[in-house]
């Protein structure tokens, strides 16, 4: 059980996924359904949804992030979106190095940093993401994987600016495979990644920063992740697409906490 005083955090990732109209009828339900938490609740949306979402949510303590932003303010960057445009529309959260940003679109070690000092810049606060492989786990090297990640994330990103900085410990091997860390899988990772930031900071910094575990999270097993000492949420995919599904991880976060 958590013996620290971090208050959850439960958030959805919708990834390539709603419509306007669909974005809408999602946010109609699910306030109709709760409107008050125990715990901070988060939803990352496709830039297409951003402003209905944060329209929908406005008068609610709900909180709505981007899925990504670039590094630089402007230029020739097409298809791309800058972390002031995203503060201009009212968005003040950002998710980034998802390893489906690393697996599919490049992203690296390095592109996180910068994205995060970006978004850092205009006041955003930022989930970065890290994880490793089934073959980096398989070859019994997660720790190094993992403090590699961390430590460049986080590279001449100062002690004050570490308070809008969450970190999201997702395997790679069990995103949408149906696979998932055991729970001592899990809290291992969280506890050595608290570990590292206590490293680059100091003790004080590593206790209040919330680690999120984002490997397949679902009602059946968040129960025995979320009571792990080191997890302080979620980052969920695909049951943040359903309502009452995700409704079902926040009601047990609350419990918990």
């Amino acid at each position: 059980m958590q013996g620290t005083k971090r208050r959850f955090l439960i958030a959805g990732n919708w990834k390539m996924n709603k419509t306007l109209k669909e974005t809408e009828e999602f946010f109609d339900m699910f306030m109709s359904f709760k409107k008050d938490f125990g715990v901070d609740v988060l939803f990352c949306v496709p830039f297409t949804d951003l402003k209905t979402a944060l329209e929908k949510t406005k008068d609610s303590k709900i909180k709505i992030a981007a899925q990504n932003c670039h590094f630089e303010e402007k230029g020739a960057f097409t298809g791309e979106i800058s972390a002031n445009m995203l503060k201009e529309l009212g968005c003040r959260y950002v998710l980034l190095g998802h390893s489906e940003r690393r697996q599919y679109f490049n992203e690296t070690d390095l592109t996180v940093n910068l994205r995060l000092k970006a978004a850092l810049k205009e006041g955003l606060k930022a989930i970065v993401c890290v994880g490793e492989t089934l073959e980096q786990r398989k070859d019994n090297i997660t720790d190094e994987v993992i403090a590699i990640q961390i430590k460049t994330a986080l590279k001449d990103v100062s002690k004050a600016e570490i308070d809008g900085v969450v970190i999201a410990y997702e395997p790679i091997w069990a995103i949408g495979t149906g696979e998932n860390a055991t729970k001592e899988q899990a809290e291992d990772v969280c506890k050595k990644i608290r570990k590292e930031i206590e490293k680059l900071y100091d003790s004080e910094v590593a206790q209040k920063t919330l680690i999120l575990y984002g490997g397949s999270m679902k009602p059946a097993n968040c129960e025995e992740l979320l009571k792990e000492e080191d997890i302080d949420g979620g980052l969920i995919g695909g049951a943040s697409l359903k309502s009452e599904e995700f409704l079902k991880i926040v009601d047990v976060a609350e419990k918990i906490r």
